[in-house]
């Protein structure tokens, strides 16, 4: 394993040479991935040369590991694990919860990835199935039914709340609409009592 300090960084438009050289040893279409190119994290050596990349595709709460590919194959684990730390940055700043890929280096494995069952291979985002059918490795970074548990009922507490709350604020404006309406009636009485009062009681000697 290749002991030099190696840098991780994000791919810029810069590192399109050096990572066309790299797509074509792996035989990846470099025409594709030039249209994909901020997908990528690129490693650089002590040198400042782009010697390894790999393509990070986020979907939703899932994240898509692809590409891989190294000119220098001697600092390939190295970067791995570099990759792997930089990894888990994004993905928790993006709120993933599942990691997918069809890289098949050991060292994924020993990272966590695992096969994934039938259950959870139907969870695969749709713009990814057309991939391959086999192959795929996954990695949980949170369990998503228990988040979406706690957001349903989360949700849920929500809107009885907000029902009880429109239910307070209704019966309060039914109450002044009572008390308006009662308050009108009674001046109405009032101001027929006087029209009353001022035709009995007006001067005979007015005319």
């Amino acid at each position: 394993m290749n002991s030099a300090p190696l840098r991780i960084r994000r791919a810029t438009v810069d590192d399109f040479d050096a990572l066309k050289i790299i797509w074509a040893s792996m035989h990846l279409s470099a025409d594709e991935l030039e249209k994909r190119l901020t997908e990528f994290q690129v490693v650089e050596n002590s040198e400042g040369q782009v010697v390894g990349a790999i393509g990070i595709q986020i979907s939703k709460q899932h994240a898509l590991l692809h590409s891989e590919g190294y000119s220098d194959f001697s600092v390939a684990d190295s970067a791995r694990n570099l990759f792997w730390e930089r990894i888990q940055i994004l993905a928790s700043n993006h709120g993933i919860f599942r990691l997918w890929t069809r890289e098949n280096s050991p060292l994924w494995k020993n990272f966590g990835f695992q096969p994934p069952a039938a259950e959870t291979l139907a969870r695969l985002p749709e713009e990814w199935k057309n991939e391959s059918d086999g192959g795929w490795l996954t990695f949980q970074l949170k369990n998503e039914d228990a988040i979406n548990a706690a957001l349903e009922k989360e949700f849920t507490t929500f809107i009885a709340s907000e029902k009880k709350e429109i239910a307070r604020i209704t019966g309060q404006a039914q109450t002044i609409k009572t008390i308006v309406t009662i308050v009108a009636f009674g001046i109405a009485i009032i101001c027929f009592a006087a029209l009353i009062w001022l035709f009995t009681h007006r001067n005979p000697f007015a005319r």
